[in-house]
């Protein structure tokens, strides 16, 4: 179907407000401009937001509980932003915690994971797996209902879930699903959709390739499963969903990696938002996919935790 009209509508106001030139923009400048505050909708009341410190092999990271309204105990959901794996934090990305943990009744630990440049891979992918495995062993700290966890994240984050969900099966730690909003999954490999929906979509092929040679050190293996979870072992993982948008240049890797988990054996669900292009569940007050998302997406985190 063509751009819905209110995503078509914000891609306008951005491009006559942004000029991006990958070529002289700096990453404090690139931050910054991400990190803005108040642009959407901050999302659903809930009871509580806690900082925390999570531990991991390398020292610490700051992570955010998210607690909602309803009745105790609940389970756990470990969420991991995007941002391209050097831009973003937890507050970029409270609204869809804040609306995950209400509609899924289940407590959202937001982890902080540390940024390329200046961390480059594996280091995000290292913290995700401490930060998961640390959260999978400290229910009872967090207040969280003891069984399996959850997993979720968008974009560069749906990559450290996807990584993560990996790594828990290995230490045979129980995960109860993965929910992925168009994940990176595949570092080594452009897919068509770069060159289909790489221009004019807010998320531009080049944006990508720039993203990927900041966050990779020159001859690095972009496919190694810490980097390229669909070149990992799938079988065993845990269930998935995966959205998927219609106008994305990541469009393609997200639904191969659908195909490929329901190939292993892994019981998947895979949805294309028709009309909406990368990024699109964060734009809370500005498009209503965004909340229809959220929402679906809640409801499979709710059936899978509380089954």
């Amino acid at each position: 179907m063509a751009l819905d009209p209110q995503a078509q509508a914000m891609l306008d106001a951005f491009a006559a407000m942004v000029k991006l030139d990958l070529s002289q923009l700096t990453m404090p400048a690139y931050r910054a401009m991400v990190g803005a505050g108040g642009v959407f909708a901050a999302g659903d009341e809930i009871a509580a937001e806690e900082d925390w410190a999570v531990p991991t092999s390398t020292g610490s990271i700051a992570a955010r509980l998210y607690r909602p309204r309803g009745t105790v105990p609940f389970p756990l959901t470990v969420f991991f932003h995007g941002g391209g794996f050097i831009a973003c934090d937890l507050d970029t990305h409270a609204n869809i915690c804040r609306c995950l943990a209400q509609r899924a009744q289940t407590l959202v630990l937001a982890i902080d994971y540390r940024l390329a440049p200046e961390a480059r891979f594996p280091a995000a992918a290292l913290d995700a797996c401490d930060a998961a495995r640390w959260a999978a062993q400290s229910t009872a700290d967090l207040g969280a209902r003891p069984g399996a966890i959850a997993l979720a994240g968008d974009s560069a984050g749906g990559n450290l879930a996807a990584v993560a969900a990996q790594h828990l099966r290995d230490h045979k730690i129980d995960v109860a699903h993965q929910l992925l909003f168009y994940p990176v999954v595949d570092c080594g490999v452009e897919y068509p959709s770069y060159e289909s929906f790489g221009t004019g979509y807010f998320l531009t092929a080049a944006m990508m390739r720039w993203f990927k040679d900041l966050y990779f050190e020159a001859g690095a293996d972009r496919a190694n499963p810490l980097a390229s979870p669909l070149a990992g072992k799938l079988s065993g993982v845990a269930s998935a969903t995966i959205i998927s948008a219609e106008y994305d240049p990541l469009r393609d890797e997200a639904e191969h990696y659908a195909t490929r988990l329901a190939q292993a054996g892994v019981v998947t669900t895979h949805l294309r938002w028709p009309g909406q292009m990368h990024g699109f569940a964060s734009a809370l007050g500005f498009l209503d996919a965004a909340d229809h998302a959220i929402t679906l997406a809640a409801q499979t985190l709710r059936h899978a935790l509380h089954a």
